[in-house]
């Protein structure tokens, strides 16, 4: 279905027209959640087994939600009370659930190049949930198909990303897709969080937020991940609020049907006031339905291959 492709493990692999395709199936998808019978039989006869070593919410449940809508079989992993909680090493976890006749397995790992792991040594396809501070590709997936149906495309596009990008693995995703589909990307945020030389990535680097923010099409906003920093990147969490939180004043600097986006979950007051949180021109719930319908294109396409379309 995408030149015989196994594993979605990030978009840096991935060809402008490998994203395209994955964004008009999602397309097909999303009408099928728009019906009140959503069960089909896309994935009729397939399992998929999400391994999950790190908390998640929107992006575990989405996936087995689709799954189960395609008419697949969905499980999942609890890590900590499996044999991973007895010592059980990642390889030999994956090998154990391809070993099942499994057809995809989802992972998510807080080391970077673990979906990379796992992919070879599993006969199942493997798509990245999010790897470290590597890549999340669904999560940019499900963005860029939010701004092409809000923007009828992406190409020429300015897109602000905001906040704390060098532990974003939602943004390097980002990055790498929407050069790729033509989209003019600018980051914006404390130095400090902003990793060097990412202009190699054909972005371009601002110090300040509202530089960043300037006539932009989409304005991203991104978790302050406290998780995976270090301390002393920002004094406080008031002051990186007061000076590189998005609020009312400084969306308005953004093009007046500019889109806000955020991959959730949103520490408001911190990146997002609650006032944008909930403006109109915010589509952060959108996102979470969109991701649904990225993630059936993903799961259909990927454990398709090598059958006829």
């Amino acid at each position: 279905m995408l030149d015989g492709m196994k594993d979605l493990l990030g978009l840096r692999d991935l060809s402008a027209e490998q994203i395209e395709k994955i964004l008009e199936t999602a397309k097909a998808m999303k009408f099928v959640l728009s019906q009140k019978n959503k069960k089909t039989a896309h994935l009729l006869g397939k399992s998929v087994v999400t391994l999950f070593y790190e908390n998640s919410t929107r992006t575990r449940l989405s996936f087995e939600l689709a799954s189960k809508y395609l008419g697949g079989f969905s499980s999942g992993v609890s890590v900590g009370v499996s044999s991973v909680a007895k010592g059980e090493t990642l390889i030999d976890t994956v090998r154990t659930i391809d070993a099942m006749g499994t057809d995809a397995i989802v992972i998510r790992h807080s080391m970077s190049g673990a979906a990379h792991l796992a992919a070879k040594n599993a006969r199942a396809s493997v798509i990245n949930a999010g790897d470290g501070m590597n890549e999340h590709p669904t999560q940019a997936l499900l963005d860029m198909f939010t701004m092409k149906e809000k923007k009828g495309g992406i190409k020429g596009l300015k897109v602000a990303i905001v906040g704390d990008i060098a532990h974003s693995r939602v943004a390097r995703s980002n990055i790498w897709g929407l050069t790729k589909l033509g989209a003019k990307v600018s980051l914006g945020g404390p130095l400090t969080l902003i990793p060097p030389e990412i202009e190699c990535m054909g972005v371009k680097v601002y110090g300040s937020v509202h530089e960043a923010i300037i006539d932009a099409d989409v304005v991203m906003g991104l978790r302050i991940q406290t998780e995976r920093q270090k301390s002393g990147l920002f004094p406080t969490i008031g002051e990186y609020s007061r000076f590189f939180g998005i609020d009312e004043k400084r969306l308005s600097l953004a093009r007046p049907d500019a889109l806000l986006l955020h991959p959730g979950p949103v520490n408001r007051g911190v990146e997002l006031s609650s006032a944008v949180v909930r403006c109109p021109q915010s589509l952060i719930e959108e996102q979470v339905t969109n991701g649904v319908a990225v993630r059936m294109a993903v799961l259909y396409l990927f454990t398709k291959r090598g059958e006829e379309e």
